[in-house]
């Protein structure tokens, strides 16, 4: 009886990611639908992302979550791959300002 009462309110469940706005970060119309190397590029530049590409990584992340189980497999991966080339950005960009730093 326990997993019958469970199973109901799961999916009556609101999403959290449903109920977020945002104004920090203004990305270019369509830029979710392009190449892994046009994302990670559009999302690293200080045009949309003014606080670094820190700000982008958490953007795409939410995109991705948002989508959930609307994205095809494909356009996942591609997301996917998009966060490694960002990730990648944003360890240089540590690397890179520790080197000034000392």
């Amino acid at each position: 009886m326990k997993n019958a009462k469970h199973a109901k309110t799961s999916k009556t469940k609101k999403r959290w990611v449903a109920g977020v706005t945002t104004d920090s970060t203004h990305p270019q119309s369509g830029l979710f639908t392009k190449s892994a190397d046009a994302i990670a590029r559009g999302l690293a530049s200080k045009r949309v992302s003014p606080k670094g590409p820190a700000s982008g990584m958490r953007m795409l992340t939410y995109f991705i979550n948002r989508g959930g189980k609307n994205l095809s497999a494909t356009r996942r991966t591609e997301l996917e791959r998009a966060k490694k080339l960002l990730s990648k950005k944003i360890q240089a960009q540590k690397k890179s300002s520790a080197r000034k730093a000392a």
